[in-house]
């Protein structure tokens, strides 16, 4: 059973599950491990225990390998001002292209929501001298470590390039060092405000000089260059050697905040937010055990009795690339809808342009009136794409009585979550405006009432929720 919120504690924070699925856990899993699934998916799933349904989540054996994109890795260099900006305009569009064809159709969808996780942690933009080209390294180094060690992608991402010319330590030199990598490596990456001092940022930043690039722009492989580094003595959160940046990230995973910090980030990514200490101490310590491998805390958290709690069904708000991605995944459309990609950004997200190196706030961030109604026109945009009524699992749906047709909407779309009063709704659309004694749809306007009824099921507030 279900968990009631609000008893969890220590001992049984991971508990395993030890009921079944069924229809309405195996849509929760497939949300929460990538963004949702069509009702044959979801049917596959339902039929397996919890721990085959999330090995089978977790498996990557299928993956398509690195993300591939056509970019000028020289983005117009030697041309005009003008023909630069345009062709490094055509690089970010073939980048974002191909990140999100990879979500819609890719086998492995939890490799891909990891990627998402670890570029709105490890956060890196389309800024600051940063490339398409430094971005798709990045952006394959997140997949890489999809499922792998944080502290070894910790150790990564400091020598990233798109990194280094982000937060500016490319050009941190022992006459000048810069501190912007060296704060926010503690404060938004591994460790958290009040785990550090100031004292302790020039010290990491003194470390991490000389921490560059073989060729400033626009393409360089990382090195060290021993002439601009400091290599004298260095006190770093209690410790005192002749330290670079490779001992910086060894001395903070050696901290107990670190592993809490990280247990926060995944149970707040995929259980629910706000989490109870007791909780984030179970999963932090399960980090340590395992040596900051992913894999396993993920498993068992994806199979423990608090992920299938009523206080985590349906807890976590989508966010604007889940929301479309899943939305076109659930119907089969395999290429980004015409109008996708400025609709994700009026709905707050806009994949390789993080607002700040903070990343996007998320949760409840996700919603506002503004938002909302976005996310709103976007699904009547979808309703009229014809690709929606060639779903497979459509044709099952079909029924010529508005309540049997509401009924297989809702099913599959929601799982059964909708209100009375959402179900009234579609089925009174259904009916025809403004007349309630309408029991059959005519073979006129079927598929247009149709779609219709789909745009209302997924502007229900279920439909915005993972």
């Amino acid at each position: 059973m279900a968990r009631p919120a609000g008893t969890l504690d220590l001992a049984t924070a991971l508990a395993p599950y030890a009921g079944t699925l069924d229809t309405r856990r195996a849509a929760h899993l497939l949300r929460r491990t990538g963004f949702g699934g069509s009702p044959t998916e979801i049917g596959q799933y339902a039929a397996l225990s919890p721990e085959a349904a999330t090995r089978a989540a977790m498996d990557f054996s299928a993956s398509p390998g690195p993300l591939a994109a056509q970019l000028d890795p020289m983005y117009g260099r030697g041309k005009s001002k003008m023909d630069t900006k345009m062709a490094r305009h055509q690089n970010d569009l073939a980048l974002t292209n191909a990140w999100y064809d990879r979500m819609l159709t890719t086998p492995t969808p939890l490799q891909e929501k990891l990627t998402l996780f670890w570029h709105g942690r490890f956060t890196s933009a389309l800024q600051k001298g940063a490339s398409g080209n430094d971005m798709l390294v990045q952006n394959n180094l997140f997949r890489r470590f999809a499922l792998g060690n944080v502290r070894d992608l910790t150790h990564a991402v400091a020598s990233d390039p798109a990194m280094l010319k982000y937060l500016d330590n490319a050009n941190s030199s022992r006459v000048h060092p810069n501190e912007n990598f060296a704060r926010e490596l503690m404060e938004l990456f591994t460790l958290g405000i009040g785990s550090y001092t100031e004292t302790d940022v020039r010290e990491s930043a003194r470390a991490f000089t000389g921490w560059t690039l073989s060729r400033p722009h626009p393409v360089g492989s990382f090195m060290i260059d021993p002439s601009i580094h400091d290599s004298g003595n260095k006190t770093f959160l209690g410790k005192t050697g002749n330290f670079d940046g490779r001992d910086i990230v060894d001395i903070i995973f050696a901290q107990r905040a670190c592993s809490r910090f990280f247990a926060l980030k995944l149970i707040d990514f995929f259980v629910y937010n706000d989490p109870e200490p007791e909780f984030v101490d179970a999963v932090a310590a399960l980090l340590e055990k395992n040596r900051f491998e992913v894999k396993p805390v993920l498993a068992t958290l994806f199979t423990s009795d608090v992920f299938y709690s009523d206080r985590a069904y349906r807890a976590l708000v989508k966010s604007p690339v889940e929301y479309i991605v899943g939305a076109q995944r659930l119907f089969g459309i395999p290429e980004m809808d015409r109008g996708a990609y400025a609709a994700v950004t009026r709905m707050g997200q806009r994949i390789f342009y993080p607002p700040s190196v903070k990343g996007w706030d998320g949760g409840a961030a996700w919603l506002s009136s503004n938002t909302l109604l976005a996310r709103e026109n976007y699904a009547s945009a979808l309703s009229s794409n014809p690709k929606m009524m060639q779903a497979e699992w459509m044709a099952s749906a079909l029924r010529s009585d508005p309540t049997g047709l509401t009924k297989n909407l809702v099913d599959a779309i929601l799982q059964g979550d909708a209100s009375p009063r959402s179900v009234a709704r579609v089925v009174g659309y259904l009916n025809g405006a403004g007349v309630e004694t309408m029991s059959m749809l005519s073979g006129e306007n079927i598929d247009e009432r149709v779609r219709g009824a789909a745009y209302l099921t997924m502007a229900t507030p279920a439909f915005q929720l993972n």
